[in-house]
């Protein structure tokens, strides 16, 4: 028979018997705090991953779909008649007629790909091309298409596609931010398209530059101290991590407070690997030559493709590049010929040195590089020679990362309004962005005030036939 226990002696007798446990309980703490991980660690995906990591190149403004990837021969045919049905119950502006594409299409590489003459390097990709030409949206607006197409939201602030992917999976470096973005633009939604919203706020995008900074001023600011050596920069961290983490002991979990202590830590991180990210010196003149920067034309645009690349192959999961002009863009109201043909011209040379450089180095295979805009145009004319917003049909295209190449997927109707065959929804753009990263968008969730949230919202499918 067990011996009774007796509960009988003084609260002297408590302390002395329990005071080592005091101590080790202090010690776990205090351990604790100093072991915290680092949330952006790479983290296991649901399933085996296509793609490790996105390159997405942001065509600011909406180009024509007609005009670049997707021909329509009854568009030629018809130009100048009026469009035979009836237009969407909401749109941006009044259009007129018909209005056929300026420039020719013709077929490239062993699949057959028609690519407009817009386009002549990335042509010669077309192989490697996954071509979705059923694409549509919900908001005919820039503000709202960018949100909608960056968030999954038009209506709410939302975290951006970039922050779920890097909370979902983390980064490989844990040196550099699991998400960058180029040159983005300021406009039409600004940070929210690459904000964490209610996600932790290292989730985040890191913007390099803004879209009215050149490419090679796009670098991240102070990331030398002339007033401190690293060693003491080292012992004012610990210091002030230790003080904070205090702090936390006493008052709690604090999410803001946390993700400061991170930022510090990630800061002093990167003041290592930087400044070797950003020099472009060591790439050899064929390959500066390759993205185009032996030429004014394609400089600007081809730096940020080239720092894409740098940043892709060094561990970064979403890497974001946005050609955004103030003055021009894609939003060709008017002047398309002169505004497409300027814009294409500075993009489209970097665009498939990108891909052949991905190529060559054993990199396109496990990364996705995405290009698009917000919305396509219309392929009536508006302002003369122009083309008005159009959500209800676009062309994007996916390369690499676990998609089939030199396919097209889907099509718009005879004359390009209206997704009609194969119909990708933004939301199933997301769904199927997030499969090629081993990620189940319906168990990607966050849950904040009261509900799990998800990229996806309450929609989305994989479009499973583009799959490799």
């Amino acid at each position: 028979m067990a011996p009774a226990f007796d509960n009988r002696f003084s609260r002297r007798t408590l302390l002395q018997r329990s005071a080592v446990g005091f101590g080790s309980l202090a010690l776990r703490g205090l351990m604790s705090a100093a072991e915290t991980p680092n949330p952006l660690a790479a983290k296991k995906p649901h399933f085996p991953a296509r793609a490790k990591r996105v390159i997405f190149l942001f065509m600011k403004g909406g180009p024509s779909h007609v005009d670049t990837f997707d021909p329509k021969p009854l568009l030629d045919r018809d130009h100048g008649k009026p469009l035979p049905f009836a237009l969407p119950r909401v749109t941006f502006a009044k259009t007129s007629t018909l209005l056929k594409s300026p420039w020719q299409f013709r077929q490239y590489g062993e699949s057959g790909l028609p690519v407009s003459d817009l386009f002549p390097h990335v042509a010669r990709c077309v192989d490697d091309l996954c071509i979705m030409r059923s694409l549509h949206g919900t908001n005919p607006a820039h503000g709202g298409a960018l949100l909608k197409l960056h968030t999954g939201s038009d209506t709410f602030v939302r975290p951006s596609m970039g922050a779920w992917i890097s909370y979902g999976l983390g980064t490989e470096n844990s040196d550099l931010p699991g998400f960058v973005t180029i040159c983005p633009t300021l406009a039409h939604g600004g940070v929210n398209n690459w904000g964490s919203a209610f996600l932790p706020a290292w989730a985040q995008g890191t913007p390099l530059g803004n879209a009215s900074v050149p490419a090679d001023q796009a670098v991240v600011r102070h990331i030398r101290s002339p007033l401190s050596t690293s060693a003491l920069q080292r012992l004012q961290l610990d210091m002030a991590s230790k003080m904070s983490r205090n702090h936390l002991h006493m008052t709690g979990e604090d999410a803001n407070l946390e993700a400061r202590i991170d930022s510090f830590e990630l800061a002093f991180r990167m003041q290592t690997a930087m400044p070797e990210l950003q020099d472009i010196q060591g790439e050899t003149e064929a390959t500066q030559k390759l993205y185009g920067m032996d030429d004014p034309t394609t400089r600007n645009f081809g730096r940020q493709c080239l720092m894409a690349r740098r940043f892709a192959e060094r561990g970064v999961r979403f890497i974001q590049v946005t050609h955004s002009d103030a003055n021009v863009q894609w939003d060709q109201h008017g002047d398309l010929i002169k505004g497409h043909t300027k814009n294409a011209a500075e993009v489209d040379k970097p665009i498939a040195g990108l891909l052949y450089d991905l190529k060559a180095r054993g990199l396109l295979e496990d990364t996705l590089v995405i290009w698009g805009g917000e919305f396509g145009r219309t392929p009536t004319a508006q302002g003369g020679d122009g083309r008005d917003h159009n959500p209800e049909g676009f062309t994007m295209w996916m390369a690499g990362g676990g998609v089939k190449g030199g396919i097209a997927y889907g099509a718009t109707d005879d004359y390009g309004y209206f997704a009609q065959e194969n119909k990708v929804h933004i939301h199933d753009f997301h769904a199927t962005l997030l499969h090629l990263l081993g990620l189940d968008h319906e168990k990607l969730t966050y849950r904040y005030a009261g509900r799990d949230f998800r990229l996806t919202d309450v929609h989305g499918h994989v479009v499973k036939d583009i799959l490799a």
